[in-house]
């Protein structure tokens, strides 16, 4: 995908270099400190946070500057970029039908970290929190991707923030809240209606893809790589992985073909109207 390299959005809150918890005995020695900054880099992981190493004694860590390196600095500033270019096209879609689209914001967090939908830690994944209109991502998740899921490429990154988008995009429209209500009233279809509001965050994802061809972004092998993501993280294969059977009553995202088939519809058509969840 054709991009922006060093860009920075202003709705990206970068957390990698935050971390909470009161430090056992007091402060970190100099010596300390650098050891554990020396372990982050090398198994990017923040060794310092979850030592309080820079606690002011209060309980509180530092806020200083991730510890990172240049081809995770390099990921940061893909997904800026690709935050600011999907929601600029969903503000163009909105204006079109009268509508006001306001901006979700990016935070990015390695490990653990707070949202309004409550504590998540990296295992979770990418997720969108409708309670502060946030979308969190541990970037150590697209090495997951690429290495445990077996859907490499840029464009696989851009897919998982897309689809992050487009739950946004489904808070805004008043559709989170739509099929919430509906899985109050029918506890027994809940994950038929969770599995709905995914497959249409899928649609919405490839109605970004869309706009992104019709302005030259994409490159050889994008959309490919786009539908090998929508594919890698369907819930049958992710069953199939975790050594067990494949029991549609417990898919909460959808099937392979189900995350391809709705990614596909959104980036074909171009059309919002394609990922009414009724068709």
């Amino acid at each position: 995908m054709k991009w922006q390299r060093g860009y920075q959005s202003t709705n990206v809150e970068d957390r990698r270099g935050r971390g909470g918890g009161r430090m056992p005995g007091g402060r970190l020695g100099l010596g300390a400190i650098v050891i554990l900054l020396i372990l982050s880099v090398v198994f990017k992981r923040d060794f310092l946070s979850l030592a309080g190493g820079l606690s002011d004694g209060t309980g509180m860590a530092g806020t200083g500057a991730p510890v990172s390196t240049p081809a995770e600095d390099s990921t940061a500033q893909f997904v800026s970029f690709v935050l600011d270019d999907a929601q600029e096209s969903w503000g163009a879609i909105f204006t079109a039908s009268d509508l006001q689209y306001t901006d979700a914001r990016l935070i990015l967090f390695r490990d653990g970290v707070q949202s309004a939908c409550g504590y998540a830690q990296s295992a979770t994944g990418p997720f969108y929190c409708p309670g502060d209109s946030q979308v969190y991502i541990d970037l150590g998740f697209y090495d997951e991707l690429r290495d445990r899921f077996g859907a490499p490429g840029d464009f696989a990154q851009a897919y998982v923030l897309a689809h992050e988008i487009g739950h946004h995009v489904q808070r805004l429209l008043g559709t989170e809240e739509e099929v919430r209500a509906a899985q109050r009233r029918d506890p027994a279809r809940a994950n038929a209606w969770s599995v709905a509001l995914e497959l249409q965050a899928d649609c919405y994802a490839g109605i970004w893809a869309n706009s992104a061809q019709a302005r030259g972004l994409l490159e050889f092998g994008d959309v490919e790589e786009g539908l090998g993501a929508a594919a890698a993280v369907g819930d049958d294969r992710i069953q199939r992985m975790g050594g067990g059977f494949v029991n549609p009553d417990a898919f909460t995202h959808g099937s392979a073909a189900e995350r391809t088939e709705w990614f596909q519809r959104g980036f074909s058509s171009g059309d919002p109207g394609r990922c009414d969840l009724r068709e």
